[in-house]
């Protein structure tokens, strides 16, 4: 599909990663771009539309599914890290902050916008994703749990989506240049390279992005040197 003329919708889009994909976008040409974020007022790009969304509330996405009821590409951008390890964390609020977020959170966004997509001639659904839906760092132990989950729960609903017509695209990457690492000196991608990739695999119709070499360097020792989907 073309992103020109497309009407677009960012989860977290008010900074890091989300902010990136909200203004690439705009840059290939999408006719709207909704930029949902907690509080909207954060959203301060111009051409942007702001909306308020809160993904682990299930009345905020079934308000956005009916404001944003155009949208022809979902970009589920929006996550948490809480850097727990499974073991030696307090307690398990983290480790279920996670998951609330990125993976029910993500399903509920993709709940509430697959009928708008498929009316709408099918679209686009884009889930960001990690390299540690693959591959564990103990110490975010429990971040790892949650994008794992998220990959497995984005493969069933791509299954689930493919006859209405929509691409579902899983994107995953390593270290990437926002807030979100900013405690890691390890090498990080841009935002913008990031963006890129996924909007290319968007018109291209692929549904896998692995953005960087680390990610790439992951799955082919998965797959014992077999790369699938690229």
């Amino acid at each position: 599909m073309n992103i020109g003329g497309a009407t677009a919708l960012v989860t977290g889009a008010n900074r890091g990663l989300g902010r990136a994909f909200a203004r690439g976008l705009l840059a290939r040409g999408a006719h709207t771009v909704y930029a949902a974020a907690r509080d909207p007022k954060t959203v301060t790009d111009p051409g942007l539309t702001p909306v308020a969304l809160d993904i682990t509330d299930p009345a905020s996405v079934a308000a956005a599914a009916e404001r944003c009821s155009d949208t022809t590409v979902l970009i589920n951008n929006a996550g948490i890290l809480r850097g727990d390890s499974l073991l030696t964390a307090d307690t398990l609020d983290g480790a279920r902050a996670e998951l609330e977020t990125n993976l029910f959170g993500t399903l509920a966004m993709c709940r509430g916008f697959a009928p708008v997509l498929g009316r709408n001639g099918g679209g686009a659904l884009v889930n960001m994703l990690s390299a540690l839906s693959w591959h564990t760092l103990p110490q975010i132990g429990s971040y790892g749990v949650s994008k794992a989950a998220a990959r497995s729960m984005t493969d069933a609903v791509r299954e689930e989506l493919r006859p209405q017509g929509t691409l579902t695209v899983a994107v995953h990457a390593a270290f990437i240049d926002t807030d979100m690492a900013a405690g890691t000196d390890q090498p990080k991608i841009s935002p913008a390279e990031v963006v890129e990739q996924v909007l290319d695999a968007v018109e291209a119709g692929r549904e896998e992005v692995l953005a960087d070499a680390v990610t790439r360097r992951i799955k082919a020792m998965l797959s014992g040197g077999e790369n699938h989907g690229h």
